[in-house]
């Protein structure tokens, strides 16, 4: 692609020399003035019924708005030079002239094809690449008008309506996506098509961002496939069926505690689905064990159906219930309000398997549950040795306020890529209500998108239309793919409404009035996808509402079962605490001290460093001090304390992690615990050397 390059700083300034030729495609901005936004469209002006065909061009008879004088010779005497002896030029010189004009001139239909032609259509196509989720149909109300890049415009490159049905030779290129396809020969309107399906429909990829080649060509293949994703009866049916309990569910709580605060999904429902098949998709490609941190919006209903809490207990805490039964020898841990509260289950997945889901308990305080969720996950994936890291997996459900407003997630983001921390990828899921409490987005942050604050970390991003069910199973399992094939995070951006206020017995009119004037007329999600289901004929009213008949039966049930429902202290906690003294319980402070010989052996053990190792002088010493209190027995000071303390516990067998600011020196220059090879850099912890054949993160310092 060396070709590119060098002819992409050239050929972008060829773009607007035919746009005053024939037929031409012209922008319409329309300007909304309380968003102070404008709305691009494309529409087709034809000028006259024959528009004439852009003819070659001499490179030489450029003007200097394509190419100036110096570049447009240089290229001519390259193809002269190429022509007499292709091995006399640079082999991405050779490939570029092999590909656009020996091709071209023996391609029947497309000989009138000239270079700046072929270069502005491959600018056209990484335009789609780069920019097309500027065009997708992400909001759902139809409220956000967004303006149109330029370079989405055929018309910006110089091509007009009577360029739709020529053929164009693409080349055969090492890329992915259609590019890569044994189909070099196609015309301008195929190409427009697939790419205005491919990045212009109900999901917008944001992926061009990232560096990595292997990265961008592995997801272009995944979006430019030739057929647009399509589920069978079967899939769709499970689909249904998912966003049927979803929906339902929020409706039947809504029914029976008409004044009190859940905090519903009604407006995100797809949410549903959408982490069920993303668990199932994940469970397939190895993942066993999942940890989800949340927020309060739709929190009971992915306790219900996604962790599957039985709903009797979430009806029979919605009820007041009864007192818990004392569970002796338990810690229990405070109450909280309802849509605070974790739990933990196993659940069957789609494809046959089981996957263990915990969902963490969360403070008021938005965001604060991110790193406690990642530290569980890399705690979760040290204890079942899961080196690879893909087996344990951390899910983060963010509101899009916090998402771009909160610092804590920047700097968890910010975690994911360093040796003591990183998780092997977490999945982002961005619940975008396009509105935070009562704070609209214009006033809520200055980037265009409230998941902007991810692409310092190359994160692929995938917004998606919170109406079109299928997207965004579509766009989930996209991400479940992503993390276990390269291990690093990932942003789903879900972009719905809130059907009713911050909680449902909140006025949202108050500060939203336009945007719940539309809401209150839109139809839901599932009434969207029941209607896309009977036209298309693969489902029934029948089979409808013998899904929606069940679920309702299902709630009934477990509504009469939770009234005699005695719930368990340990049923909230993410995990079962045995051994872990309750307050309620009399408890003493056990003797933690060790017998000498100990401390003198794993002494001498952290005081002792290679022979071939040169510290610094001044850290030499101070491990040289140190060896003599431990043969002498006097002088110990806190940071030998502090160090024994450690090795005695991994001498227990305990996993012992120090993380923090400049913990591995010490902010007073006291710990030293990684000393520094003053010739070769090289790195030494004595604590990793404690007992024989040491797990090397058995004992973890981490600045």
């Amino acid at each position: 692609m060396g070709w590119l390059r060098a002819g992409s700083s050239v050929a972008k300034l060829a773009i607007r020399r035919t746009l005053s030729q024939g037929g031409s495609y012209a922008a319409r901005s329309r300007i909304v003035p309380s968003q102070s936004r404008y709305f691009h469209t494309t529409v087709f002006k034809s000028k006259a019924q024959t528009a004439p065909v852009p003819r070659p061009v001499p490179l030489s008879k450029l003007t200097d708005s394509f190419l100036d004088g110096t570049s447009s010779v240089y290229l001519e005497e390259l193809q002269r030079a190429w022509e007499a002896d292709p091995d006399s030029v640079d082999e991405s010189w050779d490939n570029f002239f092999r590909n656009f004009v020996g091709q071209a001139a023996t391609s029947p239909g497309i000989s009138g094809q000239t270079i700046q032609e072929s270069m502005r259509l491959l600018l056209l196509v990484r335009a789609y690449q780069v920019n097309g989720h500027m065009k997708a149909k992400l909001d759902p109300l139809g409220l956000e008008e967004r303006e149109i890049p330029d370079d989405l415009d055929p018309a910006f490159y110089g091509f007009t309506e009577a360029d739709l049905d020529r053929e164009f030779f693409l080349g055969v290129w090492r890329m992915a996506g259609f590019l890569s396809e044994n189909r070099p020969v196609q015309t301008l309107r195929s190409i427009l098509t697939r790419l205005e399906q491919a990045y212009c429909g109900s999901i917008g990829f944001e992926y061009m961002h990232i560096a990595d080649r292997d990265k961008c060509n592995w997801l272009r293949d995944k979006i430019e496939t030739p057929t647009p994703m399509q589920y069978n009866r079967q899939r769709r049916e499970v689909i249904l069926d998912r966003l049927i309990w979803s929906t339902q569910f929020e409706n039947f709580l809504a029914t029976k505690w008409t004044t009190a605060k859940r905090f519903g999904l009604e407006g995100g429902e797809t949410l549903i689905p959408g982490m069920k098949e993303m668990f199932d998709r994940a469970a397939d490609l190895g993942v066993e064990s999942i940890v989800i941190g949340m927020p309060h919006r739709g929190r009971l209903n992915v306790l219900g159906n996604v962790v599957r809490k039985p709903l009797r207990q979430i009806f029979s805490e919605f009820s007041g219930g009864t007192r818990p039964v004392d569970e002796v020898g338990l810690y229990t841990g405070t109450g909280d309000v309802k849509y605070h509260l974790g739990t933990s289950y196993d659940r069957p997945t789609r494809g046959g398997k089981r996957i263990h889901l915990s969902l963490v308990a969360n403070p008021s305080h938005l965001e604060a549950v991110d790193p406690v969720v990642v530290g569980k996950t890399r705690a979760k994936q040290y204890y079942s040795n899961d080196e690879d890291r893909t087996k344990n997996m951390a899910i983060l459900i963010h509101g899009d306020g916090s998402f771009a407003g909160q610092g804590v997630v920047y700097e968890t983001l910010h975690l994911s890529a360093l040796p003591n921390y990183t998780t092997g990828g977490t999945i982002h899921i961005v619940v975008n209500n396009q509105v935070a409490f009562t704070t609209d987005p214009r006033a809520g942050r200055s980037s265009q998108y409230c998941t902007d604050v991810a692409k310092a970390l190359d994160a692929p991003i995938f917004h998606v239309n919170g109406d079109d069910v299928e997207a965004v199973v579509h766009a989930c399992e996209l991400a479940a793919e992503w993390r276990q094939t390269f291990h690093s995070d990932v942003v789903v951006d879900l972009v719905c409404y809130r059907r009713f206020g911050h909680n449902e017995i909140d006025e949202p009119s108050f500060t939203q009035p336009k945007m719940y004037k539309i809401i209150r007329n839109h139809p839901s999600a599932l009434q969207i996808y029941r209607n896309k289901l009977l036209e298309s004929g693969q489902v029934t009213d029948d089979d409808i509402g013998n899904i929606s008949q069940k679920v309702s039966t299902i709630l009934n049930e477990e509504f009469l079962a939770s009234k005699d429902y005695v719930p368990k202290r340990r049923d909230w906690l993410s995990a079962y605490w045995t051994g872990f003294k309750s307050p309620e319980q009399i408890s003493r402070v056990r003797n933690t001290g060790v017998k000498p010989e100990i401390l003198k052996n794993v002494g001498k053990a952290i005081t002792t460093l290679p022979d071939n190792f040169k510290p610094h002088r001044a850290v030499k010493k101070v491990y040289e001090q140190r060896a003599q209190m431990i043969e002498t027995g006097e002088g110990l000071d806190w940071a030998m304390g502090e160090a024994l303390a450690f090795a005695t516990l991994l001498v227990e067998g305990n996993h012992v992690r120090l993380s923090g600011q400049d913990v591995e020196r010490g902010t007073f220059s006291h710990r030293h615990s990684v000393i520094h090879d003053q010739e070769t850099g090289e790195q030494y912890c004595p604590l990793d050397h404690v007992i024989i054949n040491q797990n090397e993160e058995m004992f973890t310092v981490s600045n």
